[in-house]
């Protein structure tokens, strides 16, 4: 049997592709580079070889993340610009304590961080407790957070807004998708789509109380009903493709009822 290698793509498709993505016309990418559409024309067309300067230059405008960026470079024929340690690295020690700082100063409430295909790498103390009765699976490293929110086995069963929450994670995914191009986050995003709503799963609702701008978790608990709205932090200034790819996800109580359960839960009546 012959094997047929497939040629690695060229720099010139990767930025078409990475402008196609971001919706950028040429013209648009040119001008916003501080280069000539002409030159531009010329280095998707594999007529003209980038500068490592110029590669960066034209990442910065389309956003193009750490990671893909050291594509690009490698792609143009330089060496990656962008380490990538593991988070235990000593290099990163300062960085990895300013995101335990983040969620441990977020308690009584929960708070967590993931990486860029959603699996869990640090939470604080306060998430533990919504996670009661959960299938051990998938509790079991790594703990990818979406899976454990829309499965059966996981939260599902007691979140009561599920199908307002679950159209919610997937339109954001969907985006994520969208600007990363991601196969892995595709798959997820397919698996989501095939997880069953729960049996007695309140109607969609649509709009409630927030007007629309933000969907709240509503989870049923020993305390009755928690309702939280969630905030997304990320490091948009870290050099570092591990630090750069961690997104911070904190949960503030949407009602009295719901911060005055997470104190009391937490030990906190302060």
């Amino acid at each position: 049997m012959t094997e047929t290698m497939t040629a690695p793509a060229s720099f010139g498709d990767l930025l078409r592709g990475w402008r196609r993505r971001r919706r950028i016309s040429q013209l648009d990418l040119a001008l916003a580079a501080e280069v000539s559409q002409r030159h531009l024309s010329f280095v998707e067309s594999g007529r003209a070889a980038p500068s490592r300067d110029m590669v960066l230059r034209l990442a910065e405008p389309l956003e193009v993340p750490l990671r893909e960026r050291n594509a690009l470079l490698v792609a143009a024929g330089f060496a990656p610009a962008y380490g990538e340690r593991r988070l235990d690295d000593p290099a990163l020690a300062a960085g990895r304590r300013a995101v335990e700082q983040i969620l441990e100063g977020h308690a009584p409430h929960p708070a967590l961080a993931v990486d860029r295909h959603w699996n869990l790498v640090f939470a604080n103390k306060a998430v533990a407790p919504l996670l009661a009765g959960a299938d051990e699976k998938l509790l079991a490293p790594p703990v990818n957070v979406l899976r454990l929110s829309l499965h059966p086995g996981g939260l599902a069963p007691r979140i009561v807004n599920f199908r307002e929450w679950r159209a919610h994670i997937q339109e954001r995914l969907a985006r994520q998708v969208d600007a990363s191009g991601d196969a892995a986050l595709v798959d997820l995003l397919e698996e989501l789509k095939g997880y069953p709503v729960p049996a007695g799963a309140r109607p969609w609702r649509g709009e409630d109380s927030l007007g629309g701008v933000a969907v709240p978790l509503e989870l049923r608990g020993e305390a009755g009903t928690l309702r939280f709205l969630s905030t997304t932090t990320v490091f948009g200034t870290a050099l570092d493709i591990s630090l750069a790819e961690l997104t911070i996800e904190t949960f503030f109580p949407a009602d009295t009822e719901t911060a005055a359960a997470m104190r009391a839960a937490m030990g906190d009546e302060a």
